[in-house]
């Protein structure tokens, strides 16, 4: 790492300067919001990666979709605002970017060994295979659904409707699919194979098995941020994630009713 003073951002105009910092503070905020962090944790990232940069922050206003900041150093302020992408969780994203934000918090970074930083940690971090992702979660319903009082007929039938449903869920979000939408097509397409599944294996529980096949869909970081982020004194964060909970819960609900309407299941 180098720790030499960057005599390019020496010489630049303090404006310049200035909004050098403020992108990479705002890029820094912005992917710690779509990876899955609450707003108090993207607020006391940008404020560290600020610190370590040698300017004082004014001001942060975290909205669902753009996050803003007010610099000041000397005589000069800036404001400048970023759009944030689609809202997900990436654990190791997350906390591989809380890292670097204490690496830079310390001093001897520049705005430019940071942006090249987060360069590398999108490009690098590693994920898991999506196959090996739609068998877990396929598991993690099945012994839900188990935990709810499933018997074990419908086991096997929950865990293959739960991992496709997840397969499928991959493959409509990498192409830009409505996430509302994806969650109705999911929610109908896991709940109708659940349910059929069970009932050719001979389960006496086939509506649970629906309903534990489209667990997947329950958005649970979101809904703990929201309630995080309300607690911590950011209602207006707090509430439109809120809301998204409760519209994706909507949409997952209609596709189990549309399963159940195809499979001739009273509601």
């Amino acid at each position: 790492m180098n720790s030499q003073p960057d005599t390019s951002e020496v010489n630049l105009p303090h404006h310049l300067s200035l909004d050098r910092i403020a992108h990479v503070t705002l890029r820094v905020g912005a992917i710690l919001a779509q990876s899955g962090a609450s707003v108090r944790v993207v607020h006391e990232g940008a404020q560290m990666i600020a610190s370590g940069l040698g300017v004082e922050v004014m001001g942060m206003r975290s909205g669902y979709a753009s996050f803003e900041i007010t610099l000041e150093r000397g005589r000069t302020t800036i404001t400048r605002m970023m759009q944030i992408g689609p809202h997900g969780v990436n654990h190791r994203l997350d906390f591989a970017v809380r890292d670097l934000v204490v690496r830079a918090s310390r001093g001897g970074m520049t705005p430019e060994d940071i942006e090249r930083e987060l360069d590398r940690l999108l490009r690098d971090t590693p994920r898991h295979p999506w196959w090996l992702v739609a068998v877990a979660t396929g598991a993690a319903c099945a012994a839900f659904g188990r935990l709810l009082g499933a018997d074990w007929p419908s086991f096997v039938p929950m865990l293959a409707a739960a991992s496709i449903g997840q397969g499928l869920r991959h493959w409509l979000l990498g192409r830009r699919t409505n996430v509302f939408v994806v969650a109705a097509i999911i929610g109908c397409v896991a709940a109708s194979l659940g349910g059929l599944g069970a009932r050719l294996a001979g389960s006496g529980t086939v509506q649970l098995a629906m309903m534990a096949s489209i667990l997947l869909l329950v958005p649970g970081v979101p809904s703990t941020n929201a309630q995080t982020d309300v607690l911590d004194g950011y209602p207006t964060m707090g509430s439109a994630r809120a809301v998204w909970v409760i519209m994706i819960m909507v949409f997952a609900v209609t596709g189990l009713w549309l399963a159940e309407f195809v499979l001739r299941i009273p509601t």
